[in-house]
């Protein structure tokens, strides 16, 4: 069996993205196509299996990382801001995409909130480690 470590992560959310369309447990909201995903972006995202896919990255950085916030996951899908004539800088990711999904995944049962002394965030559930590791096999 291999490790969901193991595989590239490009083609293991390929696979999981398709999983979590066929499952209908994450739905695309409207206003999606219409957003941008950060302020470093010019252009709204126009694939349309983006919600999937970035779902399924989400949920592997939650099986890497164990507990994720949505902080954290900010500065994850952040990037380089062209500014024009003044040297570029770095912007964190949006939030609300971010924790549309992770709130999707918790009523879907796949994470759950927790709270501990050093870290407060979001990590996998039985249900969605199973989930994540099905696909593996």
């Amino acid at each position: 069996m291999a490790d969901i470590r193991t595989i590239e992560a490009g083609k293991y959310n390929n696979i999981l993205a398709e999983a979590i369309k066929k499952s209908a447990l994450f739905e695309k909201p409207e206003w999606v196509d219409y957003v941008k995903t950060s302020t470093h972006k010019e252009r709204p995202n126009i694939d349309p299996d983006f919600w999937y896919k970035r779902s399924a990255s989400i949920l592997r950085q939650v099986y890497i990382k164990n507990v994720v916030g949505v902080e954290r996951l900010r500065t994850r899908y952040g990037g380089r801001k062209n500014r024009g004539s003044k040297p570029p800088e770095f912007r964190k990711g949006g939030g609300k995409i971010i924790r549309t999904i992770l709130q999707q995944a918790e009523a879907a049962g796949f994470v759950e909130k927790v709270k501990t002394k050093k870290k407060a965030g979001r990590q996998l559930t039985a249900k969605g480690k199973d989930f994540l590791e099905e696909i593996v096999k």
